[in-house]
């Protein structure tokens, strides 16, 4: 008699999601400040794990960097459920935008390192992009049903108005200018008296 294999995925063990999270933010870290070529073992060695358990979760570089990417992408959505939970619906928007500005900020550091990656990093440009809109998309209907946004406001237009200003100038006081906005932003999207 042959046994019949498990058609369900096994969850990983909590002390893998833990090695999988530490390795993403020490990498995050290394390619911000020593580019796609940061050491993998450097890596390894100040995330508390063996290489091992590195190439066990990420077989090679362009997957490490792209698993960078994608966890901020991650954690971009998560907060906006997060957000919605717990604050009100415009305050809820405007600490995610706030987030956004964060997300923009670390994609520019490490851009140079998803420059590096098979392919190119439109690939992952495209995933995210889908992500975030749903992300932004649920705090602005959920903001424009409590009478808090004007009813004519799409999320195209917030996302479009802060990834712009993060084009306009590569000046150090970017993320100033673009957390200022965020409020002009919200301000100039309350509904007309």
């Amino acid at each position: 008699m042959t046994k019949k294999k498990s058609t369900t995925a096994r969850q990983p063990r909590s002390d893998a999601l833990r090695n999988r999270e530490r390795i993403l933010e020490v990498a995050k870290a290394a390619f911000t400040r020593q580019g796609a070529n940061a050491s993998l073992d450097e890596i390894a060695k100040q995330a508390g794990v063996g290489t091992g358990t590195l190439y066990r979760h990420f077989p090679s570089r362009d997957e490490l960097i792209e698993g960078v990417y994608r966890n901020e992408v991650e954690k971009l959505a998560a907060a906006a459920a997060r957000f919605a939970e717990a604050m009100s619906p415009l305050e809820a928007l405007r600490a995610w935008m706030l987030l956004l500005v964060d997300y923009i900020a670390a994609k520019h550091i490490i851009a140079p390192a998803l420059n590096t990656i098979a392919g190119g990093p439109s690939r992952l440009h495209e995933g995210s992009r889908t992500t975030i809109h749903a992300a932004i998309d649920g705090l602005v209907k959920r903001a424009k049903r409590s009478g808090e946004l004007r009813s004519d406001l799409d999320a195209s237009d917030l996302l479009r108005a802060m990834i712009g200003v993060s084009h306009v100038g590569s000046g150090a006081d970017w993320q100033q200018s673009a957390r200022r906005l965020v409020d002009i932003l919200i301000a100039g999207s309350r509904p007309l008296k």
